[in-house]
């Protein structure tokens, strides 16, 4: 398959795992990683959310995880061959039982959501067979810093219960980004992020096209130091 081709590092895929999607590359351009100096990422598919986030932050280190061996061994490749490389370490391993004696500044997550899917690769990768949002919010909460934050991409039909949980979990939502594909329509995914502390909330609005295949320019800015966009 095609690798995908960022400005500052190359991603390459599988037909087997779960390839680039704007999903990704959003949580890895928004999520709070300034302040970070230990991430985890739970699911890491290509590595792509981690490199963009290693990208941004220049002082962080990085441990992904995947329970899916290809996964896992593509993710390897990937971090590898990058610039970030002294810096990324990836396991291939269930979150439900990962131990760690570190604790982690951020936890980033696209987790898994489709309830029905015929694709082996998205019965792992899309759907809550392997890691439901209570198994992924529980252990979370027990691997973040007091001031570590837990930040996740989901569909916009899942926000309400994905909430709850975390609430039960003692993380508050303290950040959520209403994503729309295009302009005028609903909200189709939300960017939620959580902390053990409570703190000020923030909440936004973003768009991803402007019209059918034309970028918008939030979406065009956020993704400068990413994208290659040819013209």
């Amino acid at each position: 398959m095609k690798p995908f081709t960022f400005r500052q590092f190359e991603i390459q895929q599988s037909k087997n795992v779960f390839r680039v999607g704007t999903d990704g590359v959003l949580l890895g351009a928004l999520a709070d990683v300034d302040n970070a100096s230990k991430v985890l990422e739970v699911g890491t598919g290509t590595g792509l959310i981690s490199m963009m986030l290693s990208q941004r932050n220049q002082n962080a280190q990085f441990l992904g995880i995947d329970i899916n061996e290809e996964a896992a061994h593509l993710t390897k490749l990937n971090f590898q061959n990058s610039p970030f490389a002294l810096r990324l370490e990836n396991i291939h391993q269930d979150f439900k039982y990962f131990e760690s004696e570190e604790k982690f500044d951020l936890i980033v997550s696209n987790p898994p959501y489709f309830e029905i899917s015929d694709s082996e690769k998205d019965k792992i990768a899309r759907q809550t067979v392997e890691l439901n949002f209570r198994q992924l919010i529980s252990k979370s909460s027990s691997l973040l810093t007091e001031k570590g934050i837990f930040s996740v991409i989901i569909p916009v039909e899942a926000g309400n219960a994905f909430i709850q949980i975390a609430n039960e979990n003692q993380l508050f939502l303290v950040k959520k980004i209403n994503i729309k594909g295009i302009e005028n329509s609903k909200t189709k995914r939300l960017i939620l992020e959580f902390s053990l502390n409570q703190q000020s909330y923030e909440e936004l609005e973003f768009t991803i096209e402007k019209s059918p295949r034309q970028y918008s320019d939030q979406y065009l800015e956020l993704t400068k130091e990413f994208h290659v966009f040819r013209k």
